[in-house]
């Protein structure tokens, strides 16, 4: 490959890499089977329950971003809201239980993508250089970040962020110095992955994925400066890159 068909490619690790919101389905249904059995008598629906919990999870996370305590919280926060509104008292042994519900999934086996070796195997062997960029805490981040053995592509070149907005993308062009024309990044995120790409101009590939969390979901209201992709398998990621590099340098 040349150096100029060389490419800066920015992967999203949650749900673009690795499983992730699978598990946090899975501990939300528990949460809902928990509640309903509390607040099943007071009239309370599964369906209400689980929009209370998403609200409470959304405006969360836009005020203090993928913190770890902040999941569990909105099953305590959903909690206290139907108490409230039902006058069924609160038990600090059920809040308690909730509470270590949510931390729970953060405890679950990690899971690759089908495809991600491949994938991550056949950019390096292109000569790409590759980096990972992902929302969330540290120390929780790396733990899958180890269990995946991910930095055998992307060494130190990981960055984790609490916030992961337009001014994290900036910062990580600018102090990276990328070329935004050959800059691309990957990711499952219309809000958090697509959006900030398109507004920065690099390009862009949204990885659909079959059942995304309403956070995610997020007009597109930027034009594209470059490319931009949906795809659903990350092997098809390598072909269309070089697909792109190919017409866009008259090759083809």
């Amino acid at each position: 490959m040349t150096q100029e068909n060389k490419q800066t490619i920015l992967f999203d690790l949650d749900d673009t890499l690795i499983y992730c919101n699978r598990y946090f389905y899975l501990v939300i249904n528990q949460f809902i089977d928990a509640m309903a059995s509390w607040f099943g008598g007071c009239g309370i629906s599964p369906d209400t329950i689980r929009d209370k919990q998403t609200e409470i999870d959304i405006a969360g996370v836009q005020v203090i971003g993928f913190a770890s305590d902040h999941f569990p919280q909105s099953f305590v926060e959903s909690y206290r809201y139907f108490s409230d509104l039902t006058g069924r008292a609160r038990s600090a042994v059920e809040e308690d239980l909730l509470w270590k519900l949510g931390r729970s999934v953060y405890e679950h086996e990690v899971e690759p993508y089908p495809n991600m070796e491949e994938t991550l195997n056949k950019l390096s062997e292109q000569g790409h250089d590759l980096h990972l960029y992902t929302g969330g805490e540290l120390l929780i981040q790396q733990r899958k970040i180890k269990l995946m053995r991910l930095e055998r592509y992307f060494g130190t070149r990981i960055y984790v962020r609490p916030h992961k907005n337009l001014e994290a993308m900036e910062r990580i062009l600018t102090e990276g110095g990328f070329p935004r024309s050959s800059t691309w990044m990957i990711g499952n995120s219309i809000r958090t992955d697509v959006l900030p790409a398109l507004t920065a101009g690099i390009n862009a590939i949204h990885m659909k994925s079959e059942e995304e969390w309403a956070y995610n979901i997020v007009n597109i209201n930027v034009p594209p400066q470059g490319a931009f992709l949906t795809l659903s398998d990350l092997k098809d990621v390598p072909p269309n890159i070089s697909d792109y590099v190919r017409r866009r340098s008259g090759q083809g």
